[in-house]
C-alpha cells in the first residue's frame, strides 16, 4: 500500500479506478446543490486530484478553475475532461491551496474534496496556522455571500459516521470557526470481488482488503462529511 503522498505523486491511474466506483448512489451532487446550487456559478476547486468533483460540476457551472499540487493527478483530470468534452468552462493548474494564482473575489463557490484536511495532517505542530492560511485564501477568493464547502472522510467501511480519530482536532477546529456540517453515504460498488480486494487494499490498506476477501464484499460503505461556511 503506497502512502497518500505516493498515491498523489505516482498512482493517478489506480486512484482514478477507485473513485470511479465511489458514490454509487450519486449522493454527492445533490448534497452540494442543497448547500448552494452550482448552476451558473464561478467555482474554484482546491485539491482537485483527478477531477472527481470537476467532472460533474462542469455540467452546470459558468466556470471551474481546478488546482492541485500534483501535476500527475491533474494530467488524468485533463484526459477525463477532454473525453467528456467538458473543457470549455474548465481550467486546470498546479497550485498550493494556500497560495493560488486566482484573482481576488473571483468565485461564488470554493470546494475541496478530501484534500483540505491535509493542511492539518501534514502541517504537524503548525497545523492551525496552515488551516488559517487556507481559510484566508478562501476569503480572498470568494465574492460576498460565497460559500466554502469541504468534503472529508467520515469513515470508510462504516454505515454511520466514524471519522478517523487523527482528524478529530481538525473537525473540531472547523466547528469552532463557524462551519456547519452534515454527512452522506458515498458507498463504493466494485465490479467484482477481485477488484474490491485490489482497490480496497491499494488505498485503505491490507486490513480492509482482508475484510473484503473474508466477507465477499463487492460493495464498501463509506460516510463522507460535508462541511460548509458562508463568507
Amino acid at each position: 500500500m503506497p502512502t497518500e503522498k505516493e498515491v498523489y505523486d505516482s498512482h493517478a491511474d489506480q486512484y482514478e479506478r477507485l473513485i470511479l466506483r465511489e458514490d454509487c448512489n450519486n449522493n454527492l451532487p445533490q448534497a452540494i446543490d442543497r448547500i448552494k446550487n452550482t448552476t451558473g456559478l464561478d467555482i474554484i476547486e482546491l485539491g482537485a486530484g483527478t477531477g472527481r468533483l470537476t467532472r460533474f460540476l462542469a455540467d452546470g457551472a459558468r466556470s471551474i478553475a481546478a488546482s492541485d499540487l500534483s501535476l500527475h493527478m491533474l494530467a488524468t483530470a485533463r484526459d477525463v475532461l477532454q473525453q467528456q468534452k467538458a473543457t470549455n468552462n474548465t481550467a486546470l493548474c498546479v497550485a498550493d491551496m494556500r497560495h493560488t494564482p486566482y484573482a481576488d473575489h473571483s468565485a461564488d463557490l470554493i470546494i475541496a474534496g478530501w484534500s483540505f484536511c491535509y493542511l492539518a495532517v501534514w502541517g504537524e505542530k503548525k497545523w492551525k496556522n496552515e488551516l488559517e492560511a487556507g481559510l484566508d485564501e478562501a476569503r480572498r477568493l470568494l465574492r460576498p455571500g460565497g460559500v466554502l464547502i469541504l468534503l472529508e472522510n467520515y469513515g470508510t467501511g462504516f454505515e454511520s459516521p466514524h471519522p478517523p480519530p487523527h482528524l478529530d482536532p481538525y473537525f473540531q477546529y472547523l466547528r469552532e470557526t463557524g462551519f456547519q456540517e452534515t454527512w452522506i453515504r458515498t458507498d463504493y460498488a466494485f465490479r467484482d470481488l477481485d477488484e474490491s480486494v485490489e482497490l480496497s487494499g491499494f488505498f485503505f490498506g491490507e486490513e480492509m482488503a482482508a475484510k473484503a476477501q473474508k466477507h465477499g464484499w463487492t460493495s464498501l460503505p463509506e460516510c463522507t462529511g460535508v462541511l460548509w461556511k458562508k463568507f
